[in-house]
């Protein structure tokens, strides 16, 4: 695939950086609305992106470059050419945490219910991102024949986009942004049901997309290292430990209130 979007003079545009665009637009939009819903002011909403975003793309650079030091440090110019390719989404996950809790702290906004908004669009922002690798010929799985990829019934344009150093690949960018994508839909579904609880939509992402990333991970064949071990997967772990635990937590915080309520009201003893 051509990695180049349009190309002016000396200038050119990757759909790398049209697709990652995208997603914070899109994604931006869809958690600016939610948060009206809250009584959340559009105003803090702006001023949170405005500073989310490139501190989330630094430090999903940032993670990728301590990966790959050995290559950095010999072309620390190639840094800055994010257009290439070379964004850690478990970096910019980090990254963008730390700046959310500070910055609610900072404005007494709840935590956890700017979280439960802002994952919904994280999910969508990773499902349409994954095609920016697909363009630039990245995320992708072992070898595998081209009757293979025939038989998943894909379109030709992406069988011909996983032709790669003379093979067929596993298209992992493609299964990651497919189950992203359901993803989104189901958290979009379960904001709105009357039985969701406070911080239940992080705890859900959480393990959804670390039990998929853990999944997916196991094919990719340019994962980030730590020796022999594939780092998203040990991320992946604790996403789903941690999403399952806070699930248990909101439920026992909803259980105990219940049975407060029993306790004042005289039913329950």
């Amino acid at each position: 695939m051509n990695p180049i979007f349009v190309e002016v003079g000396s200038v050119q545009i990757y759909w790398y950086s049209i697709f990652i665009l995208v997603a914070f637009v899109v994604g931006g939009i869809l958690a600016i609305k939610e948060a009206k819903r809250f009584q959340i002011s559009t105003d803090f909403m702006t001023n949170l992106f405005f500073y989310l975003i490139p501190i989330v793309l630094i430090g999903a650079r940032l993670y990728y470059v301590l990966f790959n030091l050995d290559y950095y440090s010999v072309n620390p110019i190639d840094i800055l050419k994010v257009w290439e390719g070379g964004l850690a989404i478990h970096g910019g996950l980090i990254a963008g945490l730390l700046f959310i809790l500070f910055y609610t702290k900072k404005y007494d906004i709840n935590f956890i219910r700017i979280l439960d908004i802002i994952v919904v669009s994280v999910i969508l922002g990773q499902a349409i991102g994954r095609w920016g690798n697909f363009f630039n010929g990245e995320a992708y799985g072992p070898i595998v024949d081209i009757t293979f990829l025939q038989k998943l019934h894909l379109p030709d344009f992406i069988i011909d986009g996983m032709y790669i150093g003379g093979s067929y690949h596993h298209p992992t960018f493609l299964y990651e942004s497919l189950w992203c994508f359901l993803g989104f839909i189901i958290m979009f579904i379960l904001r709105y049901t009357k039985y969701l609880r406070l911080g239940q939509l992080t705890s859900f992402y959480l393990v959804w997309y670390g039990i998929e990333r853990f999944l997916v991970e196991g094919l990719r064949t340019d994962s980030l290292m730590l020796g022999n071990i594939k780092m998203a997967q040990v991320i992946s772990i604790i996403m789903v430990f941690v999403g399952i635990t806070g699930f248990i937590i909101s439920c026992r915080k909803v259980e105990n209130q219940y049975n407060s309520k029993e306790n004042v009201s005289g039913d329950k003893f």
